[in-house]
């Protein structure tokens, strides 16, 4: 069924078979007869046929992956009423990205460095010859060389071309990155009897793989941050001086001096200062002592016909999960993503899909060997659970998932953040200095007043607030009053702050031993990964280990899982799909409208959580619910 969403987006899903619940059939489920054709032209099987249904189910999943996962919506740069300004314009390099790579097609980039002589150009020659099937442009460091000043032309003996100075790193960036946005390119040629660039270049297009080549590639940073997979092959000192003589005697007509020369006064001491120590940036260390080394180059051409075969994000993004789509979560998103879904109907299914991507979540926790006995007196060797874990929720829509995890783990502490709106345009919305999401004093003090304060002073003080955001006179009473604020601030909003900053953390309640716990960051939708951000570096800042923070969300648009897992490599994020992108109000496309709205039941208002400092300023005196 391919039903309408709240915003105005389409979303291919299917139907579920009829349920029964408490209150009887879900109302969404419908038989099917024949045989009919998917939008995606998948034919649906008839209903009451399994064999046909799991035919077809490979395919039907592949062609959905690629039309709901991976094909992605670039925003363009518009105008103050909304107007496209140029077609070619992107709002960001990540929406430019989208577009033109299709979501998560962008080509895979493998940085091969070494010493001279070490092999790098043979295994360059090994990859490119194992991926026949696929598209392979190798691109040389050298020939991004700089031309040489009048000055240094002169004194061309005593220039060092083996120093990361000598590199033009900026055209090469330009080059990597255009070849990654699928653009076709135009190589330089650098010749290295004037030192200078000929007029004439290689002309490049795009492919499936990039290999970049040369003794400095994982010693520049610009270049290495480029890189899906990085690889430094290793060959002792000796073996290359003598590869060198050979090559540059024999193939280049160079004295036998003059190697020796250029080696110990350049080559020697520019490997042990920049080639060497890149090695600790490379994946993987290929040892080339006996010129082969086909195990390796196995293993790396398998590594690149997995990522090459992932047709969404996972393939750029190592810590990206995806749950492994079937055909129940794909039902229950086509249900809760339809507009005419009822509130009973979408809380059932959203709890239903978080508990999956919360278990998921979990199997990715650390365990234990451990070895019990059953009641026959016999030994089953088994796991036991990673006992320091908790979970944070995101204030309001993060609420949704605790109960899911209070479920899967009996006794949990669970810690809550609330941070600043953002506007459509990523922004804090302020008026003459105060941020849009500043409550009105007397909201603030109806907080107080509905949890048990004085109803005046600050919001921060104790001021007897003992409830927990949990409870119902607590949670219940700041949802309402933060409605109500909004739309008063709403009224009074009239400019923007400096965008690029990362919005506050209003309020913060954590278990006091966090830092010593593996951490579930709890939001049902990643958007922009804005206010995600904001939660994790608190997180980091209270001390947690970024590779213990687990970022789990329901649905992710391509955009915020760019922002995250670029910046916070060692997190990973677990989702159950990911959808194209977000629209030119930052609203995740197809997405699912407002989550925390329709969960909780609060579609006719504007319910969100928009603090300001001075109002809310933490929020701190509350108390919270750890079990």
């Amino acid at each position: 069924r391919d039903g309408t969403m709240t915003s105005p987006s389409r979303y291919t899903g299917v139907t579920m078979s009829p349920t029964k619940r408490a209150s009887g059939m879900n109302g969404l489920g419908h038989a099917v007869g024949s045989p009919t054709p998917s939008p995606m032209g998948v034919t649906t099987p008839p209903g009451g046929s399994p064999g046909a249904l799991v035919a077809d189910r490979d395919s039907y999943f592949a062609q959905m992956l690629e039309r709901n996962c991976s094909v992605g919506k670039g925003r363009r740069v518009r105008g103050e009423n909304g107007e496209i300004l140029d077609t070619h314009a992107y709002a960001s390099l990540v929406d430019e990205r989208v577009e033109r790579c299709g979501g998560g097609k962008e080509p895979f980039l493998i940085g091969v460095a070494g010493g001279t002589a070490s092999g790098k150009t043979t295994v360059c020659d090994l990859i490119m010859h194992n991926l026949q099937e696929k598209r392979v442009v190798l691109i040389a460091q050298d020939s991004y060389y700089r031309g040489l000043t009048p000055e240094e032309h002169d004194n061309v003996s005593s220039y060092n071309f083996d120093h990361p100075d000598a590199i033009d790193v900026k055209s090469l960036v330009e080059t990597l990155k255009a070849l990654l946005l699928r653009n076709p390119v135009k190589v330089p040629v650098y010749d290295f009897v004037t030192h200078s660039r000929v007029e004439e270049t290689i002309a490049v297009e795009p492919a499936d793989v990039i290999i970049i080549e040369g003794i400095l590639v994982l010693a520049m940073q610009e270049v290495r941050d480029l890189c899906h997979m990085k690889i430094f092959v290793d060959t002792d000192d000796d073996l290359r001086l003598a590869r060198r003589l050979k090559r540059d005697t024999v193939d280049r007509g160079r004295s036998v001096d003059g190697v020796i020369s250029q080696y110990t006064t350049f080559v020697k001491p520019m490997f042990d200062t920049f080639v060497s120590p890149s090695k600790k940036y490379a994946d993987v260390i290929i040892p080339w002592a006996q010129g082969e080394n086909t195990v390796a180059i196995d293993l790396i051409v398998q590594h690149i016909r997995t990522k090459l075969g992932q047709n969404d994000l996972r393939r750029i993004y190592p810590n990206l999960i995806v749950l492994p789509p079937n055909f129940q979560i794909r039902g229950m998103h086509t249900i809760i993503r339809s507009a005419r879904c009822n509130r009973s109907d979408f809380v059932f299914y959203s709890d239903r899909l978080i508990r999956l991507v919360v278990e998921h979540a979990l199997g990715h926790l650390p365990f234990k060997n451990e070895s019990v006995r059953t009641p026959n007196g016999d030994a089953y060797d088994g796991v036991c659970f990673s006992k320091k874990i908790c979970g944070v929720s995101i204030i309001r829509s993060g609420e949704a998932m605790e109960n899911a995890l209070r479920a899967c783990c009996k006794g949990i502490k669970i810690g809550k953040l609330l941070i600043e709106r953002r506007d459509k345009d990523g922004v804090p919305r302020s008026s003459g200095g105060t941020p849009l999401g500043g409550l009105a004093p007397h909201h603030a003090n109806k907080i107080k007043r509905a949890v048990g304060g004085s109803g005046s002073g600050d919001l921060a003080s104790p001021g007897g607030l003992t409830p927990g955001l949990d409870d119902d006179n607590g949670g219940s009473a700041i949802r309402r009053v933060a409605r109500e604020s909004e739309s008063e601030t709403l009224r009074r909003s009239s400019g923007t702050v400096s965008p690029g900053s990362v919005p506050r953390v209003i309020y913060e309640k954590m278990p006091s031993d966090i830092a010593e716990r593996y951490v579930l960051l709890l939001d049902p939708i990643l958007a922009t990964g804005v206010s995600s951000t904001a939660a994790i570096d608190r997180l980091l800042k209270l001390g947690v280990r970024e590779d213990r923070i687990m970022f789990v969300t329901v649905i992710a648009a391509s955009q915020g899982i760019h922002t995250l897992a670029t910046k916070y490599p060692h997190m990973k994020i677990i989702t159950s799909e990911v959808d194209a992108g977000l629209n030119e109000l930052n609203r995740v496309v197809p997405g699912v409208g407002e989550f925390g709205d329709r969960y909780f039941g609060t579609e006719d208002t504007t319910a969100v959580y928009d603090f300001g400092e001075d109002d809310a300023a933490g929020a701190g005196g509350m108390e919270m619910s750890f079990e």
